[in-house]
């Protein structure tokens, strides 16, 4: 298989719930056009945005499904799902079933309950689920501060290094450039290394990346377009400033709870995805206005990604 690079920006999306945290998945296509009309070029779905690790198999594969539907026919989108990272057996059949829908690719995360002792261990597992479905690109989603696994990925690189014809590359999620910048330059930039932290990617795009995933995109596109922009002609202090907009944007995820405070940008701009299930904690409704006071004094309306007109037309 040949490696191909992605560019650009590539939502990781929040996958919609109904009030009684059943899948709403009716809201699906209208987000696939929301992200199409703020450029963004592809879909990580079921990651950790997409609370893949608090839905069952069957969900996921229902998720998938719907990401697929919509987005058949546009060979510019390019729709992924994280498989999981515990059971094996069930990633290996959420890659088949990846494979029969017609998504672009599969990513795997380093099993986090019982963690593999050292890189050997966790190439194994890589290539025991990405075998499952050759025809696919294969990621491996590195997150230690979630997984508790923090290998060098350069390791993971040579130690997988063609042994596995569909390993693809890494979605990045961490903050070790060094190591970032040795798996850029492996094998003469051989492998697709996306970047995963939107408050650092300035410093990403200075050192070559050129494709990131991140959830902020999916509420706030425009911005890092700009910051690409800026960066790209050579503007760091415009840059500088778009990134730091950025941070300040992330800023109120954690002083609002974290990762559900996602969704309530989300429901900002007008695409509201639910909440998030247990045990995320959500906002109550005083916090709620409280957030969106804050958001507002970051001029939020003047880099938010916009909606298509149909999208006041979902059913709620």
């Amino acid at each position: 298989m040949k490696i191909r690079h992605l560019y650009g920006l590539i939502a990781a999306p929040f996958t919609p719930m109904h009030t009684d945290g059943s899948l709403n998945l009716s809201v699906i296509p209208a987000y696939y056009r929301m992200l199409k009309l703020n450029g963004i070029n592809g879909a990580f779905i079921c990651g950790s945005t997409g609370e893949g690790v608090s839905m069952t198999a069957r969900e996921k594969m229902a998720v998938a499904e719907a990401w697929a539907e919509c987005s058949r026919n546009d060979e510019d989108f390019k729709v992924m799902t994280l498989l999981g990272g515990t059971s094996i057996t069930d990633c290996r059949e959420l890659a088949i079933h990846a494979q029969e829908i017609g998504l672009y690719g599969i990513s795997f995360t380093a099993p986090y309950y019982f963690e593999p002792v050292n890189v050997s261990m966790l190439a194994k597992a890589c290539m025991a689920v990405a075998e499952a479905a050759p025809e696919l690109p294969f990621y491996y989603y590195h997150i230690p501060v979630l997984t508790g696994v923090n290998f060098p990925m350069i390791s993971l690189l040579k130690e997988i290094d063609g042994k596995l014809p569909n390993f693809a590359g890494i979605k990045y999620t961490h903050e070790d450039f060094m190591d970032f910048l040795s798996c850029l330059h492996f094998q003469n930039g051989k492998y697709d290394m996306l970047w995963g932290r939107d408050e650092n990617m300035l410093p990403a795009l200075s050192i070559g990346a050129k494709g990131a995933v991140g959830s902020t995109f999916n509420y706030a596109a425009p911005l890092y377009h700009r910051l690409m922009e800026a960066f790209s002609n050579g503007n760091l202090q415009l840059a500088a400033l778009y990134q730091q907009q950025s941070i300040d944007m992330i800023r109120l995820l954690g002083k609002y709870g974290g990762i559900a405070t996602g969704k309530a940008y989300m429901k900002l701009i007008g695409l509201d995805c639910g909440e998030f299930r247990l045990p995320v904690k959500n906002m109550n409704s005083a916090e709620f206005e409280l957030f969106r006071q804050e958001v507002k004094a970051l001029n939020f309306d003047t880099f938010r990604s916009q909606l298509p007109d149909t999208i006041n037309a979902l059913p709620r």
